[in-house]
């Protein structure tokens, strides 16, 4: 008998910032990516959680090439599939996944809907939705989705996804509008 593959879709998943993580110490978190700037030093808050298994990938949170940033790349990306094919071996899944960045706003639901997305083609808008129910507020960083759409095959599909989740956010809190233009990324506005 052929044992069934974890679906990320139905294990616990937590999403947050770097301010957020002393709450989970005892959440039974069993699986983290961590993604940091590249000189942010190491959150203390991960000396009190369990036993896990923990990915760190380090790059801003830029979606273009700018001076003095280290945007991500596609090898970059290629580490959260290659986490997300970990996760699919490990025996019964992940318990709780936990996927981390600085704000828990653009890398890490980037990396999320990457992760939800990776073993189910076909289901790009399905991850996107999931993503919406863990994290209302998640604007994915798009450099980082375009390289996995390419990554992953999917012919502009999770590109596609992100804009209408982009959409529904908008229309949902307006007041994201104002924070995506504050950081120099208003061009991925809907218009």
């Amino acid at each position: 008998m052929t044992k069934a593959k974890p679906d990320l879709f139905a294990c616990r998943l937590t999403i947050c910032g770097i301010p957020e993580l002393p709450q989970f110490a005892a959440a039974g978190v069993s699986h983290v990516l961590s993604i940091l700037d590249p000189l942010a030093e190491d959150p203390p808050a991960f000396d009190r959680f369990g036993r896990h298994e923990r990915v760190l990938i380090r790059f801003d949170d830029v979606i273009a090439e700018w001076t003095g940033y280290a945007p991500p790349e596609p090898g970059h990306v290629q580490q959260v599939l290659d986490f997300g094919d970990r996760l699919r071996r490990a025996p019964g899944g992940p318990a709780h996944l936990l996927v981390h960045c600085h704000a828990g706003i653009s890398r890490s639901t980037a990396a999320t809907a990457i992760l939800l997305a990776q073993h189910s083609p076909g289901r790009e808008q399905a991850a996107f939705d999931r993503l919406f129910e863990v994290r209302p507020r998640a604007w994915p960083n798009s450099r980082m989705v375009a390289m996995a759409d390419t990554l992953l095959g999917r012919d502009g599909a999770l590109v596609a996804a992100l804009r209408a989740h982009q959409r529904g956010i908008i229309e949902r809190h307006p007041d994201i509008a104002e924070l995506v233009t504050s950081v120099g990324r208003g061009h991925e506005l809907p218009r």
